[in-house]
């Protein structure tokens, strides 16, 4: 929190949904910032690297996923983001909608 100005980025609709209220609360209403450790516990950082090394491990990661079909890429992305919203059946048939398209 910076100078008193309330969350308007949807800080307070995502940050409870990704890491529970509880914890969603503590840094919101607090204002505090979490450690890269704790980052990591709460799920918001999917890796720590050592101090120094985030561009080697960043070009490491991109490297690796690069290796992927970006077709495919582009579709289990999509698939993951538009389920959050959907029944589970409905969700499973989007995503094997989303997996023909990306099947030449």
């Amino acid at each position: 929190r910076i100078g008193g100005v309330p969350l308007i980025d949807g800080g307070t609709v995502r940050l409870p949904r990704m890491i529970g209220m509880s914890r969603a609360l503590d840094m919101i209403l607090t204002g505090r910032g979490v450690s890269a450790d704790e980052a990591l516990q709460f799920g918001l950082a999917n890796r720590v690297v050592p101090k120094g090394k985030a561009k080697e491990e960043a070009i490491r990661l991109a490297t690796e996923i690069s290796r992927h079909p970006w077709m495919c890429l582009r579709h289990d992305r999509l698939s993951c983001h538009e389920q959050v919203s959907l029944p589970f059946k409905i969700a499973m048939k989007n995503e094997l909608l989303h997996g023909l398209q990306s099947i030449p």
